[in-house]
């Protein structure tokens, strides 16, 4: 009996490459004995929908999605909504790509799809900030609105390019949170301009800032939070530490994160997975380990054939 695989991807992702792609990826597919059930995401929410409509009414052997970060998120929340951990591959297709990334996904999209068939099954942890699921970032403060406030035609022109000019427009007007931070027996009361808790080696296009020890399956994520800076010198200092992996500073607090709990005095918004993720005084963030299964790069991709 063939197996089943359930496969979801947007069209509009990056320059919608996946379009001249797609009937390759299919029979790929198909000549890896899969009845393949394929979706096209509509907006903003409908891969959750289809994952949930799907899994609910029968059984898949496995599920793959193309597009950004964001796409897989819609996937993997969808997947955890309904309970079900069978294997997840992903054939990254956005602007960015930070997950993929961090799983040494190939860049070239039909040997992506070959891993998501023949890679290494590999169990990661998804990450829960109030009820909701995200992938592997969660992050408020500075830039950190320039993912989703990006128009889509500027990304597809300007690759990464377009995020940073859009997170330089709000420089001048950057936004200072007072916060008290619980994590375990730490309990931090500052004043921030950025704060994110993330599993990923990339975040925004950017490699290293996470440090070197970042592990997808160790039920932990990394915490980094930036003090608002007082003059030039402390911005100048917080830029060099950025850049030399220096993410336990003066002005930056870094650790591991199981359960945090961060209390404000006005509404954050919070950016998950690139994506707007809502606006909290008070923020819940918990780590599941182990949630879930996705396909990853042997360590020799020509082991792919």
């Amino acid at each position: 009996m063939r197996k089943k695989l359930l496969f979801i991807y947007n069209p509009h992702a990056g320059k919608g490459k996946i379009k001249s792609l797609l009937s390759d990826i299919i029979e790929m597919f198909v000549k890896h004995d899969y009845e393949v059930t394929t979706y096209t995401t509509l907006g903003k929410g409908s891969g959750i929908k289809i994952v949930e409509e799907c899994l609910k009414k029968e059984e898949y052997n496995r599920v793959i999605c193309s597009g950004g970060d964001g796409t897989l998120n819609e996937v993997i929340s969808g997947m955890m909504n309904c309970n079900v951990n069978i294997p997840v591959g992903y054939i990254p297709s956005g602007t960015t790509n930070d997950f993929a990334y961090t799983l040494t996904l190939p860049k070239q999209m039909l040997k992506a799809a070959k891993v998501a068939i023949k890679g290494r099954e590999f169990p990661f942890d998804v990450g829960v900030i109030n009820g909701k699921y995200f992938t592997y970032t969660a992050a408020f403060g500075l830039f950190t609105d320039a993912s989703y406030e990006t128009p889509q035609t500027t990304k597809n022109i300007l690759g990464r390019l377009a995020y940073v000019l859009e997170g330089v427009k709000r420089l001048p007007n950057w936004k200072s949170y007072d916060m008290e931070i619980t994590c375990g027996d730490t309990i931090i009361q500052d004043n921030f301009i950025f704060g994110m808790v993330t599993n990923s080696t990339s975040v925004g296009g950017f490699k290293g800032i996470t440090g070197k020890d970042v592990l997808l399956d160790d039920g932990a994520f990394e915490g980094i939070f930036i003090k608002t800076p007082q003059n030039v010198i402390d911005l100048q200092s917080i830029i060099n530490d950025l850049l030399t992996g220096k993410i336990n500073s003066e002005l930056i607090y870094s650790f591991p994160v199981k359960d945090i709990h961060l209390v404000s005095k006005e509404p954050v918004p919070w950016t998950t997975d690139g994506e707007f993720g809502g606006e909290f005084s008070e923020t819940n963030i918990q780590i599941i380990k182990q949630a879930l299964t996705i396909m990853r790069s042997p360590n020799e991709i020509k082991e792919i054939t």
